[in-house]
């Protein structure tokens, strides 16, 4: 799956714009699954406009721009349907807290705790933001796929909660250890 996949799934829910399909993606509903950025996002609905699987029109705005509002075509959501017959590349999972707890051994144990204490945050956090998404996901799959992302996050934060001493013993005692020099 690419950008264009992306593009194409939001589209399925309705016309939309660039704007909102970056948003959508980056810290909306669709946020969890890739990410896409604007220097993307674009290139990516002007080749699903040439290939026909959308098509835009331009709204005038008062007191601002135009924007281009984009819909998918019978034509695009048969091949988005078609593409999710592909192959699943493995999902990406990559973390600087994970990063950051590699090398706690020389680290303060307090800058450690603080560390973890903010990933418990940033969980409670997550959980609640796919809370909220329950109102709008109605489908069973759609309800499957937020109980599943709780799931995987408050897993993340009862481990964090039970097992947080062990990683926080292999961080220094001292308060400020010698810093790499800069």
């Amino acid at each position: 799956m690419n950008v264009k996949t992306i593009c194409l799934a939001i589209l399925t829910q309705g016309e939309t714009t660039g704007y909102d399909i970056r948003k959508r993606s980056t810290e909306g509903d669709y946020a969890y699954f890739m990410e896409a950025s604007f220097g993307s996002i674009y290139p990516a609905l002007s080749k699903l406009e040439e290939e026909g699987y959308v098509t835009s029109r331009t709204v005038a705005q008062e007191g601002k721009p135009s924007k281009r509002v984009y819909q998918i075509t019978p034509t695009g959501r048969e091949f988005f349907i078609n593409s999710l017959y592909d192959e699943l590349n493995d999902d990406m999972f990559r973390s600087e807290f994970l990063l950051f707890l590699r090398f706690v051994e020389d680290l303060p144990r307090s800058l450690v705790e603080k560390r973890i204490n903010e990933r418990i945050a940033k969980c409670d956090d997550a959980i609640e933001n796919v809370k909220k998404l329950e109102k709008e996901f109605t489908k069973p799959s759609e309800r499957w796929v937020l109980n599943f992302g709780q799931h995987c996050m408050r897993n993340a934060r009862q481990y964090l909660i039970e097992q947080k001493h062990e990683i926080i013993a292999l961080a220094q005692e001292e308060e400020h250890p010698a810093r790499a020099a800069e």
